[in-house]
C-alpha cells in the first residue's frame, strides 16, 4: 500500500536547511489504521504532505498504491491525490454558503449518474448520523456535525488512503472520541488505510497502531508497521 525508503526532507530557515524528516524505511499495509504522535515541529504534517504528493522529498522513494509519488510531476500528483487520497483537517474547510450536500457534491466524479450521486449521498449522510441535516448550512450545525460532514466528503468516493491532520483537535474530548470511533469503524469496514496525526494520547490509544515520530527512524530499522 505505502512504501517509503531513504526519505529526507528539510526546509530553508534563515538561509540554512532545517532537517524535518529522515525516514530510513517504512511500509504500511492496506487497511492499516495508524496514529502519528509527537510534539509540534517533529514532521507529522510534513509526512502527510509527502504521502499525498503536496510536497516531494529531497531524497528517497515514496510509493502509494503502486504509484511512484516522488517521480510524478506536479499536475500528475494533483490527479493522483484527487483519485487516491481522502483528506480530513482540523478545520473543516466547508463552504459556508453551501449546504452539507452541496459541499460534498463538489468533489463527486462527473462520471457518476444522478441516481448514483443521490444514493451514495443519502447512504453516507445516514452512516455518519446526518440524514436529517444534509440540507443545512455549516453554520446551523455543531462543530462535531461539521466534521462528520467533512468525513463524508473525504470518504464518499472510497479513496484507498485517508489522511487526517488533527481531525479532533478543535472538538471537546467526548465529541472527538465519538467521531474518531466512527472514522475507525468506517475505515475498518471499507478496508481503507488511515494515517492520522494526533496530540491526544487517549485518541491515539483507539488506533491499532501508534507511531511516535521522534522514534520513527529507530523503529523502522527493525519493524515493519
Amino acid at each position: 500500500m505505502i512504501s517509503m525508503q531513504g526519505i529526507s526532507k528539510s526546509f530553508r530557515l534563515h538561509g540554512q536547511n532545517l532537517p524535518i524528516l529522515q525516514i530510513a524505511k517504512w511500509h504500511i499495509q492496506k487497511g492499516e489504521r495508524i496514529a502519528l504522535m509527537g510534539p509540534s515541529g517533529c514532521g507529522k504534517s510534513t509526512l502527510l504532505h509527502l504521502l499525498s504528493g503536496v510536497i516531494t522529498p529531497e531524497q528517497g522513494e515514496i510509493w502509494v498504491t503502486g504509484q511512484p509519488v516522488h517521480l510524478l510531476s506536479e499536475s500528475k500528483r494533483d490527479r493522483f491525490r484527487a483519485e487516491n487520497i481522502g483528506y480530513i483537517f482540523q478545520d473543516f474547510h466547508l463552504i459556508s454558503s453551501l449546504t452539507l450536500r452541496k459541499n460534498v457534491e463538489l468533489i463527486l466524479p462527473r462520471t457518476w449518474s444522478k441516481r448514483e450521486r443521490t444514493e451514495k449521498l443519502d447512504d453516507w449522510f445516514e452512516r455518519v448520523g446526518l440524514k436529517d441535516r444534509r440540507d443545512h448550512l455549516p453554520s446551523q450545525l455543531s462543530r462535531g456535525q461539521q466534521q462528520r460532514a467533512a468525513i463524508v466528503r473525504a470518504l464518499i468516493t472510497k479513496p484507498p488512503l485517508l489522511l487526517a491532520d488533527e481531525p479532533t483537535g478543535s472538538l471537546d474530548w467526548e465529541t472527538g472520541s465519538e467521531l474518531m470511533a466512527l472514522l475507525l469503524e468506517i475505515c475498518k469496514a471499507e478496508q481503507l488505510t488511515l494515517v492520522s496525526v494526533t496530540h491526544d494520547r487517549h485518541i491515539a490509544e483507539m488506533f491499532p497502531t501508534r507511531v511516535d515520530m521522534r522514534e520513527l527512524n529507530e523503529l523502522l530499522r527493525s519493524v515493519s508497521v
